[in-house]
């Protein structure tokens, strides 16, 4: 037997400020490196964050003992929110050489640059481009916090972009600039552009208060100043022209094709694409716009999935930032929040998680609707709980309001034993299991319109979950054994008789036992199983079958699994339950007594009657994008916010460790829930 090859050592490295060992995943972002060590003989390398104060030591350490400095900066592609508001970066670029903002000397970015027609052949040159083209098309940028502009600030023919940065900014220095560039930027910016709009944008740090700009209020006479945190897609998407000194806005403009005249000298001037004020002696062979995107964004960066903790290429870093991103916005304002049990208050915490919202809980209806309405939030409660009082408030109040429910792939283990939701489903119109009036699943799934990348998402999902044996709760039992296979075998799922799905969703039946006798009656030549709901059989909530349906079935399913028993069986009888949706998944015949969400699309052999606002024909596909993609959102079981691929996988990962189980005859279940209530892990910043 061959032995397995040794791993090559990591270089010894000292990191020289406390505060970059507080980077998330740094050991991740640096692999090659063993972080443990300290300044004597064996440390190989100083690494501190760029040209920072608080690193200068440790370059004055390596400089004497002729050791690399691996000068550490955030990387284009950062993360949604400011850094220094503390929000999780996505890329890092490592520079041993120089700091790729630091015009007097070489560094690693401007090497690549210099190099790239021996690296960047024709196949990179075509995934940057895409790159390119995908970050342009999403409207992504470095932190992703702005808010839409204001049409209102423009006007009719040519605009030009200035851009102010932060008083004390190390890429100015560094670049060859000093704040009198910016005063000359303004100046060029008159003479050069007199007819045109010139549009001051600040720094989202100056715009949050944070800091100083570097354009003085005098230069700004006359000038349209933006001093709040504006989306920068939207601001490049309406001029004809950007000014800057060494902002990496210019960067961004340069993707989208602008004309950039730099006042520094960044790392992107001096290659021919920008029109430069100061040349370092040392750049000038033409470098096209993708060669430089490549040396910036693909070979020169590096980049760690949040979720998975795991380096990740360009391509997959700028995925996670999109849907950081557009969830941020779907989630940002003030979110009021009734009714929630305080056992369900930190999950809750962690899925509403956004930078650019907040949650607050109240205990009367009546005060939450009123601080959505004095501070333009929405007013959130838990749709099972709806209570009177939370409908009064509801009615009378002008602000949106939202009900919550669990989503469809929710954690591993009962809600009713306190094991905190992994997803759940906000709806502005209802909620998903009250077939009395519309909801967002609903229109999700009549508006249909999904394109052909959609539908292949949905497919390779539902393949993933089908192969993996997943369901809502994820509890496993045995397996079936000794069912027939020259009768249909037909599987009766029971449901907890108090839940709001059978209240707003049923009208003939409305009982586990009144459902079994109705699948006697339809199948009467098949072979009935029959499986209590979890909760049912935990003791935690009513649904248990009366002996005359209990006669009517031929077997008992509690003890086995839900997937198993789904995969053996030939059709799946239920009122509204979820694992309906799941047996569809798994090509099943359903049959259906209620009207679950998943009912009426033509995929369903419906008793109830017709569905008047169903009248679109859903593919399988089309059904499984709006429900687990479109209308959830999830959390992974570290808290970060994650897309339904990454929960399917972590919960696939756990499966073969147990449940955590409750405490259940040892500990009253109302103490259990205050001990859920303290759970005080926070939200990851991002």
């Amino acid at each position: 037997m061959t032995p397995a090859p040794t791993p090559p050592s990591k270089i010894p490295a000292w990191v020289c400020a406390p505060g970059v060992l507080k980077v998330p995943f740094l050991a991740e972002f640096l692999p090659g490196y063993d972080l443990r060590a300290l300044p004597g003989p064996e440390v190989k390398a100083v690494i501190g964050w760029g040209m920072k104060p608080t690193a200068a030591a440790g370059r004055t350490y390596a400089a004497k003992r002729g050791l690399s400095y691996v000068a550490l900066e955030d990387g284009f592609l950062r993360s949604v929110g400011l850094g220094e508001a503390g929000a999780t970066s996505l890329s890092v670029i490592a520079d041993d050489l120089g700091v790729y903002y630091d015009a007097h000397r070489p560094s690693r970015m401007e090497d690549l640059i210099r190099t790239a027609p021996d690296w960047c052949d024709a196949a990179m040159t075509a995934r940057a481009r895409a790159l390119i083209d995908r970050i342009v098309a999403s409207g992504v940028s470095k932190t992703n916090m702005g808010v839409p502009l204001d049409p209102s600030i423009l006007k009719p023919g040519r605009r030009v972009l200035v851009v102010d940065q932060t008083l004390g900014d190390a890429s100015i220095a560094y670049g060859l600039a000093s704040p009198a560039a910016f005063a000359e930027m303004i100046a060029a910016a008159r003479r050069d552009e007199p007819d045109a709009q010139l549009i001051v944008k600040r720094h989202p740090a100056v715009a949050a208060g944070r800091k100083q700009g570097c354009i003085v209020a005098s230069d700004l006479i006359g000038v349209t100043v933006i001093d709040t945190d504006v989306r920068a897609a939207d601001l490049l998407a309406v001029v004809d022209a950007v000014y800057v000194v060494t902002s990496a806005l210019g960067f961004e403009a340069l993707l989208r094709g602008l004309p950039v005249r730099c006042f520094g000298a960044p790392f992107y001037s001096g290659w021919g694409p920008t029109t430069d004020a100061i040349e370092t002696g040392r750049r000038g062979g033409p470098r096209s716009v993708e060669q430089i995107a490549a040396a910036a964004l693909i070979v020169g960066a590096r980049y760690v999935d949040p979720v998975t903790g795991r380096r990740c290429e360009a391509e997959a870093a700028l995925g996670r930032l999109i849907a950081l991103r557009n969830r941020a916005d779907r989630l940002s304002g003030v979110w009021a929040a009734a009714g929630f049990a305080p056992a369900k208050r930190p999950p809750i915490r962690r899925l509403l998680n956004s930078p650019k919202g907040s949650v607050r809980y109240h205990w009367f209806a009546r005060n939450a609707a009123k601080q959505a309405e004095v501070e333009n939030g929405r007013l959130i409660w838990w749709a099972g709980k709806e209570s009177d009082p939370i409908r009064a408030a509801a009615a009378a109040t002008i602000a949106p309001t939202v009900r919550m429910e669990d989503g469809f792939i929710r954690s591993r283990g009962l809600g009713s034993d306190f094991h905190g939701a992994l997803s759940v489903a906000l709806d502005d119109q209802g909620v998903y299991y009250d077939a009395t009036r519309p909801n967002r699943l609903e229109s999700l799934i009549q508006a249909g319109g999904l394109d052909d990348a959609s539908l292949a998402r949905s497919a390779r999902l539902r393949a993933r979950i089908v192969e993996a044996g997943l369901s809502k709760y994820n509890i496993r039992g045995e397996a079936p054994v000794g069912w027939p296979s020259d009768r249909e075998r037909v599987l009766v799922v029971g449901q907890v008789e108090n839940d709001k799905s059978i209240a707003l969703g049923c009208t003939d039946i409305r009982t586990n036992s009144g459902l079994v006798e109705a699948a006697r009656r339809d199948f009467p030549d098949a072979f009935l199983i029959y499986r209590n709901h979890p909760d049912v059989m935990a003791g935690n909530r009513p649904g248990l079958l009366d002996a005359h349906a209990l006669d009517a079935v031929d077997a008992v399913a509690d003890d086995l699994d839900i997937i198993d028993c789904l995969n053996a069986c030939d059709r799946l009888v239920t009122l509204t339950s979820l694992s309906g949706f799941e047996a569809l998944m798994r090509g099943k015949a359903v049959t259906t007594y209620g009207r679950p969400f998943y009912a009426g699309w033509g995929l369903t052999d419906d008793r109830t009657g017709p569905f008047p606002r169903r009248t679109t024909r859903a593919t399988l596909d089309a059904l499984i994008h709006a429900a687990l993609i479109d209308y959830p959102i999830y959390v992974s079981p570290t808290g970060w916010p994650c897309e339904a691929e990454d929960l399917v996988d972590a919960l696939i990962a756990a499966r073969d460790h147990p449940v955590p189980p409750g405490p259940r005859g040892v500990i009253p279940r109302w103490w259990r829930g205050i001990m859920a209530s303290l759970d005080g892990k926070p939200p990851p910043s991002y």
